[in-house]
């Protein structure tokens, strides 16, 4: 084994499904270049350290291995001394025999050497009980002889557990208690570094995972990223026009597996596919208008609505399927965005950030990509990115930075596996891609580049 290392090496690994991904610095005095991916629907993330080499690592296995002969040991004590109570017991029966026994044998050779003063009677009664007792003797000396065997094991179990001990010490095995603190201090140290590892580039989009195949061919389904831990719901919309119940399923599980799911009547129907559930409330665009509104599942109301000046309508600026798909609402890391397009703006794309409480533009971003040539669109980290159609084959081929007021091509391939795409957005907290897919809801799974300065560990 080489020597330890001064320098603890972190590896973080966040993997979906069966995707994994490493990078590991060139030197550990530069940047740590990390790719992360996003877990399951239910977002759960798995970090893997490398912890720092010690002198006792590689024969942990050994180690493992003593300590499962250790326990055999001891249950093999266990039953020696079950068998050498028993073995005790028996013996001290046939050790009060074995005094009858003797005793009666001596008044035999009394009565043999005196039968001529005894009656024949009595001498044959003494003799036939001597002549039922004399097999006893041998299965005495097997006792005396299982009782030395079962001292026998008692010393030699002794000294194999005394061996083992020292061999387990020799070995390392009380470092495991220092180890175990080395690796929660990592451990809080991967939790530091993953909350910085919560954004990053956008670098590939795995094969997609069909969760249920279900509802018309146009609608969206979405869980919140704001929803408290264990709240595993998912919410429903088939259609993108003239519809205003949404669904509500307990959990992932009975999504996929029932059809049993709670009905929830908006007080307006909506408009497009771009809904998003954020924080306990549904944000969508109300049908044939430039109305975003707020509605509170808690409540049951609307807690507020605003119109999105300028923007598009009714099919005016919708994506390139269609379906009123005018106005896209949608999350990331960041919050609460609203997509769409204007006249001032050529019907170029327009990002807004929103305020979730008020609805009000906190600051808005021009682009220079037509609305109507979009397939869809999602957030990821303040970056909007735009796939190039949602039939046959697709992929992200557009990218506009808001951290930057920058754009950029990209080439990212997207498998549109059921050739209609009419709804695609990202949840931050799954790092995953929920789709809509010709009636087919769909998770992809992402992964993301991220650098970190060695300053900030």
């Amino acid at each position: 084994m080489q020597p330890a290392s001064k320098l603890l090496t972190l590896v973080l690994l966040v993997f979906m499904g069966t995707e994994l991904t490493q990078v590991l610095p060139a030197n550990p005095e530069e940047s740590w270049q990390v790719y992360s991916s996003a877990q399951d629907s239910e977002g759960r993330c798995v970090c893997t350290v490398v912890a720092p080499q010690q002198s006792m690592c590689s024969r942990d296995a050994r180690t493992k291995q003593l300590r499962q002969l250790l326990e055999k040991v001891q249950n093999m004590t266990q039953s020696i001394q079950v068998l050498d109570q028993r073995t005790q017991r028996d013996l001290q029966y046939v050790e009060k025999m074995e005094v009858q026994l003797r005793g009666l044998e001596t008044k035999f050779k009394q009565v043999e050497e005196n039968h001529k003063q005894n009656i024949a009677k009595q001498y044959k009664a003494i003799k036939a009980k001597m002549e039922e007792l004399r097999p006893l003797i041998p299965v005495l000396e097997e006792y005396k002889a299982d009782a030395k065997l079962v001292l026998q094991f008692k010393e030699e179990v002794q000294n194999l557990t005394s061996v083992l001990s020292e061999l387990q010490h020799e070995m390392g095995a009380y470092d495991y208690e220092e180890l175990h603190n080395r690796v929660s201090n990592l451990e809080e140290r991967l939790r530091a570094c993953m909350q910085k590892l919560a954004c990053g580039k956008l670098t590939g989009i795995s094969e997609p995972i069909t969760i249920k195949t279900s509802g018309s061919r146009f609608g969206s389904w979405m869980t919140d990223p704001l929803a408290p831990e264990g709240d595993t719901r998912v919410w429903y919309m088939d259609g993108y026009h003239n519809n205003r119940f949404v669904r509500e399923y307990k959990s992932m599980h009975d999504f996929m597996n029932s059809d049993n799911f709670t009905s929830h009547r908006l007080p307006h129907p909506w408009s497009g596919t771009g809904q998003v559930v954020y924080n306990g409330s549904i944000y969508f665009n109300k049908f044939q208008s430039h109305v975003i509104i707020k509605f509170d599942f808690r409540t049951s109301a609307i807690s507020k609505s605003r119109q999105l000046d300028h923007a598009g309508f009714n099919n005016a600026y919708h994506y390139a399927w269609g379906g009123h798909s005018d106005i896209d609402l949608m999350v990331d890391e960041g919050g609460l965005w609203a997509v769409y397009a204007t006249n001032q703006n050529a019907g170029n794309i327009v990002i807004s950030k929103l305020n979730p409480n008020s609805l009000q533009i906190i600051r808005a971003w021009t682009t220079n990509h037509p609305k109507r040539s979009a397939g869809e669109s999602f957030m990821i980290c303040g970056t909007l990115y735009v796939t190039n159609g949602y039939s046959g084959g697709t992929k992200v081929y557009y990218a506009y930075s808001t951290n930057s007021s920058t754009y950029e091509y990209i080439d990212i391939a997207l498998q549109n596996k059921y050739s209609h795409i009419s709804m695609l957005d990202y949840n931050p907290r799954d790092r995953a891609l929920y789709a809509w897919n010709n009636g087919h809801q769909v998770l992809y799974n992402v992964t993301l580049f991220h650098v970190i300065r060695s300053e900030e560990l």
